[in-house]
């Protein structure tokens, strides 16, 4: 109804995750960027977890819509309470697998030859799992089991999980799931939106669906929006729906404080939104959850760190919660603007070399110890290029100094050459002038033999470089060659 009031091509607020609508807020840019590095893994687990309606689902679906489904195949699972054998066969329903029989061991086989299937043909294949705070232990651990599946020393598939805070306490506090935990390579914890970002969330949205200006908003409109969702997408969503739907009722062009007091009211009344005071409230009496540092993990390491709860602890003397909430803050922004530009480089170098196997026995079609190694060697001959180009400034500089004291030299013997009353101390000056004069001239050529001996070794450390890149791109391009022909 009010689509059409107010001249919309869409519903810009609708319930349902639309990649379309995607808004990139601090912690969702966080978020995509571990899942950026995580995938670019290719093997074990990469969780993500959130309050209800944080995002999680639009997240994924805006990353899914960005690959390539000709390089990977994903499956999407939305669980609720299935043990160990009932995720086994959702799991080969989702990638679309026929099972005959609805026994576990038929639905492993038959996964395995799929996974297979998918390799040999230069995809790779990632599994994602919603919800997943409703699965039991039992199933828990029969995806881990199939994260073992492999063809060589190829892992055949990657799971993403997403799920609610409780999640992460049963990863946590589960002794059954430690080999679970020490699989998971990266995990991120989507926080609320920031206040001032909550304006940008709800234009970007409208303009996304035709928003021209009609309906405008007060900027107190804004505050209290956060004011009362706490910054969660889906409660700012409900509220946005109910406001644009009392302006097109009431024939309302701007959207005032007025409309928003009336909208909170009716939804406090029906219970149709929790609003964030009594969200809050409810939290401080529940247990706290553990948290885990939101960066990537090393091979073999557990995936548990500090542990952190949800409500605010008490803070030393002479800082309160909001200046340590800060500092919190800015102390992660700087550690993840530090480590962005090595995962965005990463990923980038993994997305353009995914097609790594070859088609009948699996195994890669550069050595990815050579590649390493050539890199290194790279490294290796960058350095020392800086170097010797730090060098030959040098050279240059002291060469420039030594004919400058040569020429004040030369000065000096013409003064000399002047006739001078004491002719045997002038041919005494002039013959150790000569001298001094002799040495310079063979330091300078010594000097200007070492810098044409710096000059060779740069040209040719230069034809290496050169050399070598040639090499890395003729590997590349001869690895998707093989992958298209495939």
């Amino acid at each position: 109804m009010f689509d059409d009031f107010y001249g919309l091509e869409a519903r810009p607020f609708q319930l349902t995750p639309d990649p379309a609508f995607y808004f990139e807020s601090l912690t969702h840019r966080k978020a995509l960027s571990y899942l950026g590095y995580g995938l670019a893994q290719g093997e074990g687990f990469v969780v993500i977890t959130g309050e209800v309606g944080s995002g999680k689902s639009t997240l994924v679906a805006y990353l899914m819509a960005t690959i390539d489904p000709g390089r990977m195949t994903a499956a999407n699972v939305v669980t609720s309470a299935l043990d160990g054998e009932e995720i086994v066969h959702v799991v080969a329903h989702s990638f679309g697998i026929a099972v005959e029989g609805h026994d576990k061991a038929t639905a492993l086989g038959a996964i395995e030859a799929y996974l297979h299937e998918e390799a040999r043909a230069g995809r790779r294949t990632l599994l994602i799992v919603d919800e997943a705070q409703n699965l039991s232990i039992t199933a828990l651990e029969e995806l881990r089991m199939l994260s073992n599946f492999q063809l060589g020393s190829h892992p055949l598939l990657q799971t993403l999980l997403l799920g609610q805070p409780e999640f992460r306490r049963t990863l946590l506090e589960s002794d059954q799931l430690e080999q679970l935990r020490q699989r998971v390579i990266a995990t991120h914890h989507l926080s609320a939106m920031q206040a001032k970002e909550v304006q940008a969330y709800i234009e970007h949205r409208m303009t996304c669906a035709g928003w021209q200006g009609n309906p405008s908003f007060d900027q107190r409109v804004f505050a209290g929006i956060f004011d009362a969702t706490g910054g969660i997408p889906r409660r700012i969503n409900q509220i946005l729906n109910r406001l644009l739907l009392l302006g097109a009722v009431e024939q309302r062009s701007h959207i005032d404080g007025g409309m928003l007091a009336q909208v909170l009211e009716e939804l406090h009344e029906d219970g149709t939104l929790v609003l964030a005071g009594e969200a809050e409230a409810s939290a401080g009496d529940a247990p706290s959850v553990a948290a885990w540092s939101d960066e990537p993990h090393g091979e073999g390491e557990a995936a548990v760190a500090s542990a952190t709860p949800p409500v605010a602890a008490p803070v030393a003397s002479g800082l309160d919660a909001e200046a340590t909430g800060a500092l919190i803050e800015q102390a992660l922004a700087e550690r993840d603007a530090q480590i962005a530009e090595l995962q965005q480089a990463f990923v980038e170098l993994a997305n353009s070399q995914d097609a790594r196997f070859e088609e009948d026995a699996g195994q890669p079609v550069f050595d990815e110890g050579r590649i390493a190694a050539l890199e290194a060697q790279l490294a290796a001959l960058s350095q020392s290029r800086s170097e010797s180009e730090e060098q030959v400034g040098d050279q240059e500089h002291r060469r420039a100094a030594e004919e400058e004291r040569i020429a004040a030299l030369e000065a000096q013997v013409a003064a000399l050459s002047q006739p001078a009353a004491d002719d045997h101390v002038r041919e005494e000056a002039d013959a150790a002038t000569v001298q001094r004069i002799a040495a310079l001239e063979e330091m300078v050529e010594q000097l200007a033999a070492h810098n044409a001996d710096m000059e060779s070794r740069m040209a040719e450390q230069e034809h290496t470089l050169r050399h070598v890149l040639t090499m890395l791109i003729e590997w590349i391009e001869g690895a998707e060659d093989q992958r298209s022909a495939a």
